[in-house]
């Protein structure tokens, strides 16, 4: 089959090949035909290195197709099913999943290291965090595949599969955010919209978007932000609203910087919710005094901070009724042969959301 492969940490392009098959179909897990991937900017930072990835490796995280089969054990799936892939599955015994917090599960970080590829006859390969969506076709585990409507469209279904769950389940799940609170959210790439629309669901007065290019500054206006501003205007934006601050700060960055940004647009007694992936060596500082006065909470969400299978349903849901826009965050698709330019677009900022059709 094709599939598109990093070959080194740190090249920047990838090799589109045909020589590339998915392995490991066995008990418990499924085989997937995939329709539609989606770029995220974590796949950018896995090529970097900034996410710890062996290589060489299949990118992509976000995909959605159709179940092909489903090996011995597995309930639930059967061939046709249409389905997004879930990059962190849950074991479902762990005392994680055992609380709730299957997105936590220890037991599924040691599938990030298991080959899921073979290139050629006899050359082992990564699907980026157990998945691996540019590809046509990828092996995973049952709990990597939830099931989507067979109506759903691929392209907007693959949405769902990280950026939106994670942005949406930040706003829904970490911050709870409540009907009319003051909201900023510092980053308007596509986790960052997700949260805005989060966001927007709970009710919130006014949601204030910050990023330094102006065409995604105006284009968070379109999915619900209330005023989108540079990030030179933020402190002065903060201080003058009524409490000091805003009470939910979003950044979905992933920079120590933007994280400490967040902490002084944060009413005393407010929350900063990070929900960006960033380096381990990427340091966020704050004084102790500062900590216990200001009382303000730091609160990180990742993929969501809930069972992704519930977030997932109920994003399906919002886009159902009309309350979740995910067609609008679509704003360029590509085929697999021309996923270096899906990386360009992605790295100066043009694309929202770029689809990759399989």
């Amino acid at each position: 089959m094709r599939a598109a492969v990093l070959h080194t940490i740190g090249d920047q392009e990838l090799e589109v090949r045909d020589d590339v098959e998915a392995v490991g179909f066995g008990p418990g897990r499924v085989r997937v035909r995939l329709r539609a991937a989606s770029l995220c900017h974590s796949d950018l930072s896995a090529m970097s290195g900034v996410l710890p990835q062996p290589a060489p490796f299949v990118p992509g995280h976000e995909g959605a197709g159709d179940v092909v089969e489903v090996g011995e054990g597995v309930r639930g799936l059967a061939a046709g099913d249409r389905v997004v892939l879930c990059w962190m599955a849950p074991c479902g015994h762990c005392p994680h999943c055992r609380r709730g917090q299957g997105h936590l599960c220890v037991d599924s970080l040691g599938r990030l290291r298991v080959p899921g590829f073979r290139i050629g006859a006899d050359t082992d390969a990564f699907g980026f965090y157990s998945t691996g969506t540019f590809a046509e076709e990828v092996v995973v585990a049952a709990e990597s595949v939830l099931k989507v409507p067979a109506d759903m469209p691929y392209e907007l279904a693959a949405l769902v599969g990280c950026g939106v769950t994670t942005g949406l389940g930040a706003a829904v799940n970490t911050a709870r955010v409540e009907p009319g609170a003051a909201v900023a959210v510092i980053g308007a790439g596509g986790v960052g919209i997700a949260a805005v629309q989060g966001a927007r669901v709970c009710g919130a007065a006014r949601i204030t978007v910050i990023d330094p290019v102006a065409s995604r500054r105006e284009r968070a206006l379109a999915f619900g932000a209330t005023d989108a501003i540079a990030p030179e205007e933020l402190k002065g934006a903060a201080r003058s609203l009524p409490s000091g601050g805003y009470d939910y700060v979003f950044e979905a960055v992933g920079h120590g910087d933007t994280v400490r940004a967040a902490y002084d647009a944060a009413r005393r007694g407010g929350a900063v919710v990070v929900i960006g992936a960033g380096a381990r060596d990427d340091m966020a500082q704050f004084s102790m005094a500062e900590l216990f006065f200001n009382e303000k909470r730091l609160l990180p969400s990742m993929y969501g901070g809930g069972e992704v299978a519930r977030t997932v349903a109920l994003a399906v849901e919002l886009w159902r009724t009309g309350r979740l826009e995910l067609a609008g965050m679509v704003t360029h698709r590509v085929k697999l042969d021309e996923v270096n330019l899906a990386l360009a677009q992605m790295r100066s900022g043009e694309a929202l959301r770029t689809v990759i059709t399989l």
